[in-house]
């Protein structure tokens, strides 16, 4: 169901629950700023979650609470995951839903990393 980008963050949502580890992840990445993870229903083949360690519901959020160190080590960190897949030189494809009319789903920013085929167009034509 998607969600309002402005509600209030929920510490019950599935990827604060999987930073907790209440839920296991097939992690490919962490550190201080991030957690990367297979998507457990992969739309391509490759498809990467990365989600901030900390309680943000959106990238909107994120962008205008986020200390300068968290953005950077968050954006740093989607460019690892990335660059570790190796998928820079077929390409690759980065995807943050905000809000409901986005589809965003899960109160938790996160960003999708897709790769591995031609993706085709960026949206439904």
């Amino acid at each position: 169901m998607p969600i309002d980008a402005t509600q209030p963050y929920d510490d019950g949502n599935i990827f604060a629950r999987i930073l907790r580890n209440e839920i296991p992840s097939s992690r490919v990445y962490e550190d201080e700023w991030a957690v990367a993870f297979h998507d457990i229903a992969p739309v391509a083949p490759q498809h990467i979650l990365v989600i901030p360690r900390g309680a943000y519901v959106s990238w909107d959020d994120f962008t205008a609470r986020g200390s300068d160190a968290e953005i950077a080590g968050f954006v740093r960190a989607v460019g690892h995951v990335a660059r570790e897949a190796g998928l820079v030189a077929p390409g690759y494809r980065l995807l943050v839903n905000i809000g409901g009319d986005a589809g965003q789903e899960v109160p938790h920013l996160h960003v999708h990393i897709f790769g591995g085929r031609p993706l085709g167009p960026m949206l439904a034509r």
